[in-house]
């Protein structure tokens, strides 16, 4: 297995995406610690891990709270001897939709605030750890709006943009440690729970906007859970050992360009 004997800290890990990252890890052999402040949802996400012959633990933490986050990652420590795998993967309360001009200061400001605090105290504390360790990988997650202009994404784009240029700067501060710094940028998975929510409570909507996404794609397809926690895997693996200070992009190639105008295949115009 890639990630036998690796101990691995989920922030968020009771979210749709968390848990699925929580998964695979454990399918590869590492022992998870889900946390969230919702207590149940992270639970549930322990015991479906449980249930499949995995080894999972879920604790009430607070991302946000340093002593928090401090407190738990030294008790995973004095239990199992190391922090080996830190992922933040917690919900950035982005409002999307609406044009810069007429969004509140407070819905802007929050997603990056929010990733910015649970960036920084997570990979502080995970960060010290690994140091005297000497090995370690601390992974984030962004999306297509942190490497390209993309309309009316509010905060949620410039929180994107922070992440990727802290994960750089970490990078180059913890190499000389050996500790590895990844970000993950996805273009959105739509078997994700905010993506289903919206869908069930809007379908019509939804579908056009998952139509609109997959067209902004070069692959006319978006990325699903499962294949961000398979870079997740790799990334924390002995398989990516050389790999830090970047940005991975699993956005099926809309960061490279908005490609609405290649049409899907047996679609093209005859006249362009």
């Amino acid at each position: 297995m890639l990630l036998a004997n690796k101990n691995a800290v989920i922030y968020g890990g009771g979210g749709s995406l968390g848990s699925a990252v929580a998964n695979a890890l454990a399918s590869e052999g590492a022992r998870v610690f889900l946390v969230g402040r919702h207590p149940d949802t992270v639970e549930r996400a322990a015991q479906a891990i449980l249930s499949a012959g995995g080894k999972a633990e879920a604790d009430q933490v607070d991302a946000l709270n340093e002593t928090q986050v401090t407190d738990h990652l030294n008790r995973v420590v004095s239990k199992y001897g190391s922090v080996d795998i830190s992922f933040c993967a917690v919900d950035l309360k982005p409002v999307q939709g609406i044009p810069l001009v007429d969004m509140k200061t407070d819905d802007f400001v929050r997603p990056v605030t929010l990733a910015m605090q649970s960036m920084f105290i997570t990979a502080k504390a995970a960060g010290r750890i690994m140091q005297r360790q000497r090995s370690g990988v601390i992974l984030s997650l962004t999306a297509t709006s942190s490497g390209v202009a993309y309309p009316y994404t509010g905060g949620f784009a410039p929180a994107g943009a922070a992440i990727e240029l802290v994960s750089k700067n970490l990078a180059a501060e913890l190499g000389v440690y050996g500790i590895r710094v990844v970000n993950i940028r996805s273009a959105g998975s739509p078997d994700s729970r905010v993506f289903q929510d919206v869908l069930k409570n809007n379908p019509q909507l939804m579908e056009g906007v998952l139509r609109g996404m997959e067209d902004d794609t070069m692959l006319k397809r978006l990325p699903l859970m499962k294949d961000i926690a398979h870079v997740a895997v790799f990334l924390c693996s002995e398989l990516a050992r050389q790999i830090t200070g970047v940005t991975i992009d699993v956005t099926a190639g809309s960061t490279s360009g908005l490609n609405y105008r290649a049409a899907r295949q047996g679609n093209w115009p005859r006249e362009y």
